[in-house]
Protein backbone atom coordinates (compact mmCIF):
# COMPACT_ATOMS: atom_id res chain seq x y z
CA UNK A 1 0.00 0.00 0.00
CA UNK A 2 1.28 3.53 -1.20
CA UNK A 3 1.28 6.23 1.64
CA UNK A 4 -0.40 9.23 1.29
CA UNK A 5 1.90 12.64 0.49
CA UNK A 6 0.49 16.36 1.24
CA UNK A 7 1.98 18.53 -0.96
CA UNK A 8 1.90 21.95 0.81
CA UNK A 9 2.63 24.90 -1.71
CA UNK A 10 2.35 23.13 -5.02
CA UNK A 11 2.14 26.08 -6.80
CA UNK A 12 5.74 27.12 -6.76
CA UNK A 13 8.77 26.23 -8.16
CA UNK A 14 9.81 23.21 -5.85
CA UNK A 15 6.25 22.20 -5.23
CA UNK A 16 4.93 21.28 -8.43
CA UNK A 17 8.65 19.74 -8.85
CA UNK A 18 7.68 17.84 -5.53
CA UNK A 19 4.12 17.17 -6.82
CA UNK A 20 5.27 15.13 -10.08
CA UNK A 21 8.48 13.37 -8.53
CA UNK A 22 6.61 12.27 -5.40
CA UNK A 23 3.74 10.47 -7.45
CA UNK A 24 6.16 7.42 -8.60
CA UNK A 25 6.18 6.09 -5.05
CA UNK A 26 3.10 7.54 -3.42
CA UNK A 27 -0.33 8.75 -3.32
CA UNK A 28 0.09 12.96 -3.83
CA UNK A 29 -2.87 15.13 -2.75
CA UNK A 30 -1.07 18.76 -4.07
CA UNK A 31 -2.70 22.07 -2.80
CA UNK A 32 -1.64 25.61 -3.24
CA UNK A 33 -1.90 28.34 -1.33
CA UNK A 34 -5.28 29.24 -2.06
CA UNK A 35 -6.84 25.79 -0.86
CA UNK A 36 -4.12 25.60 1.98
CA UNK A 37 -2.68 28.61 3.52
CA UNK A 38 -0.63 27.52 6.18
CA UNK A 39 -1.05 31.01 7.90
CA UNK A 40 -4.48 30.50 8.33
CA UNK A 41 -4.10 28.03 11.87
CA UNK A 42 -7.19 26.81 12.33
CA UNK A 43 -8.54 26.36 8.34
CA UNK A 44 -5.13 24.73 7.89
CA UNK A 45 -5.43 22.61 10.55
CA UNK A 46 -9.01 21.19 9.28
CA UNK A 47 -7.60 20.49 5.68
CA UNK A 48 -4.95 18.82 6.71
CA UNK A 49 -6.86 16.59 9.06
CA UNK A 50 -9.64 15.97 6.83
CA UNK A 51 -6.93 14.48 4.42
CA UNK A 52 -4.90 12.67 7.14
CA UNK A 53 -1.35 12.30 5.16
CA UNK A 54 1.12 9.89 5.90
CA UNK A 55 3.57 13.28 4.66
CA UNK A 56 3.95 16.06 4.92
CA UNK A 57 6.31 17.87 2.37
CA UNK A 58 5.99 21.89 3.11
CA UNK A 59 7.22 23.92 -0.36
CA UNK A 60 5.38 26.30 1.13
CA UNK A 61 7.11 29.74 1.84
CA UNK A 62 7.51 33.35 1.59
CA UNK A 63 11.08 34.08 -0.22
CA UNK A 64 11.02 37.99 -1.08
CA UNK A 65 14.29 38.16 0.52
CA UNK A 66 14.41 42.54 0.21
CA UNK A 67 10.89 42.70 0.55
CA UNK A 68 11.44 40.72 4.27
CA UNK A 69 13.30 43.88 5.07
CA UNK A 70 10.49 45.99 5.17
CA UNK A 71 7.39 43.43 6.21
CA UNK A 72 9.02 41.02 8.44
CA UNK A 73 5.72 39.84 10.18
CA UNK A 74 4.68 38.95 6.52
CA UNK A 75 7.65 36.89 6.07
CA UNK A 76 7.63 35.08 10.02
CA UNK A 77 3.39 34.63 9.34
CA UNK A 78 4.88 32.13 6.64
CA UNK A 79 8.39 31.05 7.07
CA UNK A 80 8.05 30.68 10.65
CA UNK A 81 4.46 30.29 12.62
CA UNK A 82 3.11 28.76 9.11
CA UNK A 83 5.30 26.25 9.45
CA UNK A 84 4.68 25.47 13.38
CA UNK A 85 1.00 25.00 12.54
CA UNK A 86 1.88 22.12 10.20
CA UNK A 87 4.62 20.38 12.57
CA UNK A 88 2.02 20.53 15.32
CA UNK A 89 -0.18 18.56 12.86
CA UNK A 90 1.88 15.76 12.02
CA UNK A 91 2.79 15.56 15.55
CA UNK A 92 -1.38 15.14 15.77
CA UNK A 93 -1.37 12.76 13.25
CA UNK A 94 1.86 10.84 13.30
CA UNK A 95 3.22 12.28 9.92
CA UNK A 96 6.69 12.49 8.44
CA UNK A 97 7.01 15.99 8.19
CA UNK A 98 9.33 17.44 5.37
CA UNK A 99 10.49 21.31 5.36
CA UNK A 100 12.96 23.31 3.37
CA UNK A 101 15.52 25.87 4.33
CA UNK A 102 18.12 27.45 2.89
CA UNK A 103 21.60 28.87 3.06
CA UNK A 104 20.74 32.20 4.24
CA UNK A 105 20.50 30.88 7.56
CA UNK A 106 24.45 31.73 7.63
CA UNK A 107 26.39 34.45 8.16
CA UNK A 108 28.55 33.55 4.96
CA UNK A 109 31.66 34.78 6.84
CA UNK A 110 33.63 31.26 6.06
CA UNK A 111 36.12 30.17 3.66
CA UNK A 112 34.35 26.07 3.74
CA UNK A 113 31.33 24.71 3.11
CA UNK A 114 29.25 24.48 5.70
CA UNK A 115 28.15 21.23 7.56
CA UNK A 116 24.98 20.79 9.52
CA UNK A 117 26.61 21.15 12.84
CA UNK A 118 27.80 25.15 11.91
CA UNK A 119 25.68 27.46 14.23
CA UNK A 120 23.29 29.71 12.23
CA UNK A 121 23.90 33.07 12.42
CA UNK A 122 21.32 35.04 10.02
CA UNK A 123 21.29 38.44 9.03
CA UNK A 124 18.79 39.72 7.41
CA UNK A 125 14.69 39.05 8.53
CA UNK A 126 13.76 36.65 6.06
CA UNK A 127 17.11 34.59 6.92
CA UNK A 128 16.04 34.93 10.97
CA UNK A 129 12.41 33.56 9.76
CA UNK A 130 13.76 30.83 7.92
CA UNK A 131 15.84 29.48 10.65
CA UNK A 132 12.82 29.86 13.05
CA UNK A 133 10.81 27.54 10.79
CA UNK A 134 13.64 24.90 11.12
CA UNK A 135 13.65 25.11 15.01
CA UNK A 136 9.56 24.10 14.26
CA UNK A 137 10.00 22.09 12.15
CA UNK A 138 12.69 19.98 14.19
CA UNK A 139 9.80 19.77 17.27
CA UNK A 140 8.22 17.14 15.42
CA UNK A 141 9.65 14.06 16.10
CA UNK A 142 9.21 12.22 12.34
CA UNK A 143 11.03 15.11 10.77
CA UNK A 144 13.52 15.92 7.93
CA UNK A 145 14.75 19.61 7.87
CA UNK A 146 16.13 19.98 4.25
CA UNK A 147 18.75 23.17 3.54
CA UNK A 148 18.68 23.75 -0.20
CA UNK A 149 19.81 27.26 -2.06
CA UNK A 150 20.04 29.07 -5.89
CA UNK A 151 17.40 26.82 -6.64
CA UNK A 152 16.92 26.03 -10.74
CA UNK A 153 14.81 23.68 -12.55
CA UNK A 154 11.18 22.91 -12.55
CA UNK A 155 8.23 23.89 -15.28
CA UNK A 156 7.95 27.81 -14.49
CA UNK A 157 11.47 28.64 -15.50
CA UNK A 158 11.90 31.85 -13.26
CA UNK A 159 15.00 31.07 -11.27
CA UNK A 160 18.27 33.09 -11.91
CA UNK A 161 19.75 30.61 -14.40
CA UNK A 162 16.74 31.15 -16.41
CA UNK A 163 16.99 34.46 -16.47
CA UNK A 164 20.98 34.32 -16.80
CA UNK A 165 20.16 31.99 -20.21
CA UNK A 166 17.41 34.55 -21.40
CA UNK A 167 19.74 37.46 -21.52
CA UNK A 168 22.29 35.43 -22.91
CA UNK A 169 20.11 34.15 -25.75
CA UNK A 170 19.09 37.68 -26.02
CA UNK A 171 22.29 39.22 -26.77
CA UNK A 172 22.41 41.06 -23.45
CA UNK A 173 25.38 41.92 -20.85
CA UNK A 174 24.82 39.12 -17.89
CA UNK A 175 25.92 41.29 -14.73
CA UNK A 176 26.51 38.44 -12.00
CA UNK A 177 28.16 38.46 -8.83
CA UNK A 178 31.88 37.44 -8.49
CA UNK A 179 31.85 37.35 -4.49
CA UNK A 180 29.15 35.30 -3.92
CA UNK A 181 29.51 31.46 -3.68
CA UNK A 182 26.97 28.92 -3.42
CA UNK A 183 25.90 25.31 -4.28
CA UNK A 184 23.39 25.50 -6.84
CA UNK A 185 20.02 22.90 -6.25
CA UNK A 186 18.41 21.36 -9.04
CA UNK A 187 14.58 20.86 -8.04
CA UNK A 188 14.79 17.84 -9.82
CA UNK A 189 17.59 16.29 -7.71
CA UNK A 190 15.87 17.73 -4.50
CA UNK A 191 13.21 15.62 -5.19
CA UNK A 192 14.60 12.36 -5.67
CA UNK A 193 16.63 13.12 -2.57
CA UNK A 194 13.98 13.88 -0.49
CA UNK A 195 12.16 10.84 -2.17
CA UNK A 196 15.08 8.41 -1.25
CA UNK A 197 15.60 10.04 2.33
CA UNK A 198 12.32 8.84 3.00
CA UNK A 199 12.14 5.47 1.15
CA UNK A 200 14.99 4.33 3.17
CA UNK A 201 14.03 5.63 6.55
CA UNK A 202 17.05 7.71 6.69
CA UNK A 203 17.28 8.99 10.11
CA UNK A 204 14.96 11.95 11.19
CA UNK A 205 16.57 15.60 11.25
CA UNK A 206 18.72 18.35 9.51
CA UNK A 207 20.62 18.32 5.76
CA UNK A 208 22.06 19.66 3.51
CA UNK A 209 20.37 19.21 0.05
CA UNK A 210 22.39 20.89 -2.56
CA UNK A 211 24.22 19.83 -5.90
CA UNK A 212 27.72 18.63 -5.12
CA UNK A 213 30.33 21.45 -5.33
CA UNK A 214 30.01 25.28 -5.50
CA UNK A 215 30.91 28.14 -7.61
CA UNK A 216 30.17 31.79 -7.59
CA UNK A 217 27.81 33.21 -10.35
CA UNK A 218 30.02 34.66 -12.30
CA UNK A 219 31.53 31.18 -13.31
CA UNK A 220 27.93 29.79 -13.18
CA UNK A 221 27.01 32.54 -15.88
CA UNK A 222 29.97 31.28 -17.87
CA UNK A 223 29.04 27.75 -17.50
CA UNK A 224 25.95 28.62 -18.79
CA UNK A 225 26.78 30.24 -21.86
CA UNK A 226 29.08 27.56 -22.42
CA UNK A 227 26.40 24.96 -22.60
CA UNK A 228 23.67 27.20 -24.47
CA UNK A 229 26.42 27.56 -27.31
CA UNK A 230 27.38 31.43 -26.32
CA UNK A 231 30.88 31.42 -24.55
CA UNK A 232 31.77 34.55 -26.15
CA UNK A 233 28.35 35.72 -24.12
CA UNK A 234 29.30 39.40 -22.33
CA UNK A 235 29.41 38.05 -18.46
CA UNK A 236 30.11 40.99 -16.12
CA UNK A 237 31.40 40.52 -13.02
CA UNK A 238 29.99 42.41 -10.46
CA UNK A 239 30.37 42.49 -6.52
CA UNK A 240 27.35 42.48 -4.09
CA UNK A 241 28.08 45.98 -2.02
CA UNK A 242 27.72 47.27 -5.75
CA UNK A 243 24.18 45.93 -5.98
CA UNK A 244 22.41 48.03 -3.45
CA UNK A 245 20.30 45.33 -2.33
CA UNK A 246 18.46 45.49 1.22
CA UNK A 247 18.85 42.88 2.87
CA UNK A 248 22.47 41.17 3.67
CA UNK A 249 23.06 38.02 1.76
CA UNK A 250 26.19 35.43 2.61
CA UNK A 251 28.62 35.93 0.59
CA UNK A 252 30.65 32.06 1.35
CA UNK A 253 27.57 30.30 1.62
CA UNK A 254 28.58 27.22 -0.17
CA UNK A 255 26.97 23.34 1.79
CA UNK A 256 28.42 20.47 2.05
CA UNK A 257 26.70 17.53 1.17
CA UNK A 258 28.61 14.96 3.16
CA UNK A 259 25.76 13.81 5.53
CA UNK A 260 22.94 13.24 3.02
CA UNK A 261 26.13 10.72 1.69
CA UNK A 262 26.56 9.45 4.59
CA UNK A 263 22.92 8.91 4.27
CA UNK A 264 23.25 6.73 0.95
CA UNK A 265 21.88 9.84 -1.26
CA UNK A 266 24.56 11.29 -3.34
CA UNK A 267 23.83 14.54 -5.10
CA UNK A 268 25.33 14.74 -8.83
CA UNK A 269 27.96 17.93 -9.42
CA UNK A 270 26.12 21.43 -9.73
CA UNK A 271 27.71 21.18 -13.11
CA UNK A 272 26.35 17.81 -13.85
CA UNK A 273 22.79 19.11 -12.87
CA UNK A 274 23.11 22.04 -14.49
CA UNK A 275 23.72 20.50 -18.09
CA UNK A 276 20.70 18.09 -17.53
CA UNK A 277 18.39 21.17 -16.52
CA UNK A 278 19.92 22.92 -19.92
CA UNK A 279 19.34 19.65 -21.86
CA UNK A 280 15.62 18.93 -21.09
CA UNK A 281 13.69 20.65 -22.66
CA UNK A 282 15.68 19.57 -26.46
Amino acid sequence: MRSLALVVGAAGQLGSAMTEGLARRHEVVALTRAELDITATAAARDTVLAICPDLIINCAAYNQVDQAEREPLVALEANAWGVQTLSRIATEINATFVHYSTDFVFDGTTDRPYVEEDPPNPRSAYASSKLLGEWFAAETPRHYVLRVESLFGGPQARSSVDRILAAIRSNQDVRAFIDRTVSPSYVDDVVDATSALIARDSPFGLYHCVNSGWTNWADLAREVARLAGRPDASILEIRMADAELTATRPQFAALSNVKLARAGVTMPSWQDALARYLTSGD
